[in-house]
């Protein structure tokens, strides 16, 4: 790995590892609250249409995995874009500079992947709850 390099990939991690505790911490709660509710919101719709789990989908369902994809980040665009400007002004505010890769992975992060995580999880649930299966 060459130093210049490494040099990025050190200055991405720490920075990542701060943002947790500086200005605008909240959104390290909050977003990944506001994906949550989306997931769940579309696992309970899951559940209702019969449809296999969502990361399911996307990992074993090859024909459609750019749809299930598509869908997905559609679903939480406003929460991707929120992240991502919520950390150009905390870079600019705390950095002094702006780094869009760094925002590009702080807004995927807080804004797809609990999503992604727990639309499959509140499916389960749902059809678990479901009246009239199981006794119940």
């Amino acid at each position: 790995m060459s130093v210049e390099l490494h040099d990025v990939l050190s200055r991405v991690w720490e920075n990542l590892i701060e943002r947790p505790s500086g200005p605008l911490a909240f959104r390290f709660m909050l977003q990944p609250a506001m994906s949550t509710a989306l997931a769940v919101r579309d696992g309970v719709r899951d559940a209702r249409r019969g449809t296999p789990p969502y990361l399911w989908s996307i990992v074993f369902d090859g024909g459609n995995r750019m749809a299930h994809v598509r869908h997905g980040l559609r679903a939480t665009s406003k929460v991707i874009l929120l992240a991502i400007v919520l950390d150009i002004a905390y870079q600019t505010m705390v950095l002094d500079e702006f780094y869009p890769g760094e925002a590009l992975i702080v807004g995927v992060t807080l804004g797809f992947v609990p999503y992604v995580l727990i639309r499959g999880l509140a499916a389960r649930f749902a059809r678990l709850l479901k009246p009239g299966r199981n006794g119940l």
